[in-house]
């Protein structure tokens, strides 16, 4: 976990040093959530790639375990699945769908088909889905689950979840914005805190934008620049 204070801090050093500019509290949680969720939904990008090509021998310098090590803290398993359709409300990339028998107080796991497909097995009755070998769809709603019948409870599902939005919290005090943790609405960053220095970088990078200052925008994007090739090497 990054502590959104001290990204703040940062973040307001390097854009007043040389008068570039004053990022408010509402502007910095704009950025921040854009940024968390921009450096979360590359490490999917990112797996991908790194899964393409060969490893080494030194977990501490193989990408694929370090990107699994910060996805890992997204991930949440054996979550209740609502009236056996309805999947978590900070749901981002589903994994897994089990259904529990309780009768014989076994959980068996559950085999995604598309719609299409699923319509094709119901009129085939050697592939229709039991209540050993089940199956589930997609929907607007969220899963469907069958086996010999539809299922409407006992359903669950490992997945990994979105990042809670960051936000900075604070109290006014002389017509300035002081930090306050303490609010029930605070939240700090909930990437791996390695990714301190990433959240400055791409929160300049929003911020130059916005001040329309493009100084301070290519200072933000070389930087970025170059950790992006220093972790590909």
């Amino acid at each position: 976990m990054v502590k959104i204070d001290t990204v703040y801090q940062t973040v307001l050093a390097l854009a007043n040093k040389e008068q570039r500019g004053y990022i408010t509290p509402q502007e910095f949680n704009l950025f921040a959530t854009q940024a968390q969720m921009g450096i979360f939904e590359q490490y999917f990008y990112d797996l991908n790639q790194f899964l393409r090509m060969p490893g080494n021998n030194t977990s501490h310098s193989d990408m694929v375990d370090l990107l699994e090590e910060k996805i890992s803290l997204f991930e949440q398993t054996n979550a209740v699945v609502g009236n056996g359709s309805q999947l978590p409300a900070d749901l981002y990339k589903l994994q897994n769908v089990m259904w529990k028998d309780v009768s014989q107080n076994t959980k068996y796991n559950v085999e995604y088909v598309d719609s299409k497909t699923w319509q094709q097995m119901r009129g085939i009755s050697l592939v229709k889905p039991t209540d050993k070998n089940l199956i589930y769809t997609r929907n607007a709603y969220g899963v469907s689950v069958v086996g010999a019948s539809g299922k409407s409870s006992e359903v669950t599902c490992d997945y990994i979840k979105a990042p809670q939005n960051p936000n900075w919290t604070y109290v006014v005090v002389d017509q300035k914005a002081l930090y306050n943790p303490n609010a029930t609405d605070h939240h700090d960053f909930e990437l791996h805190h390695s990714e301190q220095t990433e959240l400055v970088t791409r929160i300049l990078s929003l911020a130059g934008i916005t001040l329309k200052d493009q100084s301070l925008y290519q200072m933000a994007s070389n930087e970025e620049s170059k950790q992006t090739q220093q972790q590909k090497r």
